[in-house]
């Protein structure tokens, strides 16, 4: 190419998934190049047409796919101890409530998160949070909500806050102190609410939340309970998501829909007037098919009602360690088309740019000038490699901020 914009990397040679329309997502460039400077994306296109670039180095693609980086929007992946012993336990027949009722679940969880210190908590974590970077991902959504009290809930933010410091992956924190009743409140939750409400001032200042979620379930928490809780963080300013309808219908998703929530979450017992309302509010509904597969779970999500209605699926590992201890993003993709029969289009799309919508960005998730060069290059040819592969990982060049 001839002397004209400078940028810092250029790739060349690619078939290029740029993501940009929704309503195209299984759009494929072939002969393309992608330009960066400064971490963010110049141009993403066909070679022919493309502005005259001079790179400060050129990136030879050689027929790889580039994607836009992977987006996992929903995760535990801060959490002390394992609860691999709860696994056995379901395979000889215990429920998931059951478990939870006898003080396993989450409460086991908490123990050893309370436990830990912030140093264990990342110790323990960036081995899990490496998985999922060798899978594609450049941006991961990391909840507490395994401390349930002040100082715990504050050391796995910050944790989850250092990770992303660490290891060149954007983080974004979500508050779930609505998660699970502590022992200590026992037969209190409403106090126990009011206990999640003033924690949230005090990790709002330290910069450590970006959303608010909670669970809304009979084991979790009711509608009235996770109002207050939304009512807290609109006053603060900040977004909510929740955990609904995963083991029964309380009409959380709905309620969510109310409060304009960037995402409603598991879905597997959604009624039709849940989904009219998360489409009228524009939430995304976010699939989680490892805790579908994990707990051998038999009620789908209304995939067919969601698609009629045009609400955007995105799909993510629910990485925890009692009901989804999975950490690549690929393999969700894989389950998704498999148990929750997503088009290969819906699965892609559900892992980049509804994903990003899951997290409120606009500026990742799809390739385009002005978005982050967050990009993911492999080593096949054809986009449904990435959902059809069982196991392993064919990235070859994970892309963060252009480097």
């Amino acid at each position: 190419m001839s002397a004209g914009l400078s940028c810092d990397v250029l790739w060349t040679g690619a078939r290029l998934l740029p993501m940009t329309d929704p309503a195209r997502p299984d759009l494929l460039i072939d002969d393309a190049v992608v330009a960066a400077r400064d971490g963010h994306i110049l141009y993403a296109g066909p070679r022919d047409g493309a502005p005259a670039f001079v790179p400060a180095r050129t990136q030879a693609c050689e027929g790889r796919l580039i994607t836009p980086g992977l987006i996992d929007c929903h995760t535990h992946l801060v959490h002390g101890g394992s609860r691999a012993g709860e696994f056995e336990a379901r395979l000889a027949g215990a429920s998931y409530e059951a478990i939870a009722r006898a003080g396993g679940g989450i409460v086991s969880t908490m123990r050893a998160t309370r436990a830990a210190s912030e140093a264990d908590l990342v110790a323990a974590s960036a081995p899990r949070l490496a998985e999922m970077l060798a899978c594609g991902v450049t941006t991961v959504e990391i909840k507490s909500g395994y401390g349930l009290e002040p100082a715990a809930e504050a050391r796995m933010l910050r944790a989850a806050r250092s990770l992303g410091a660490a290891m060149d992956v954007s983080v974004a924190t979500t508050f779930l102190g609505a998660h699970a009743l502590p022992p200590e409140f026992a037969g209190r939750a409403d106090a126990y609410i009011d206990s999640v409400i003033a924690m949230l001032p005090d990790l709002v200042g330290e910069g450590l939340v970006d959303a608010v979620d909670a669970f809304c379930e009979g084991i979790g928490f009711n509608t009235q309970q996770v109002e207050r809780v939304f009512l807290a963080a609109q006053a603060l300013g900040l977004p909510v998501k929740l955990h609904a309808e995963q083991l029964s219908n309380l009409h959380g998703a709905a309620l969510a829909a109310r409060y304009k929530a960037l995402s409603a979450d598991h879905l597997e017992f959604l009624d039709d007037a849940g989904v009219a309302a998360m489409a009228a509010a524009g939430t995304v509904a976010t699939l989680l098919p490892g805790a579908y597969y994990f707990t051998r779970d038999t009620h789908l999500p209304p995939i067919a009602a969601l698609r009629a209605a045009g609400v955007p699926m995105a799909l993510a590992t629910d990485c925890n360690p009692g009901t989804s201890p999975l950490t690549s993003l690929l393999l969700a993709m894989n389950m998704g088309a498999t148990l929750f029969r997503l088009t290969v289009a819906e699965c892609l799309a559900g892992v980049t740019i509804h994903a990003a919508r899951a997290l409120g960005r606009g500026d990742i998730g799809a390739l385009a000038p002005g978005f982050w060069a967050d990009m993911a290059v492999w080593d096949v040819t054809q986009p449904a490699e990435l959902v059809y592969r069982i196991g392993g990982s064919p990235l070859h060049a994970r892309v963060w901020r252009g480097q």
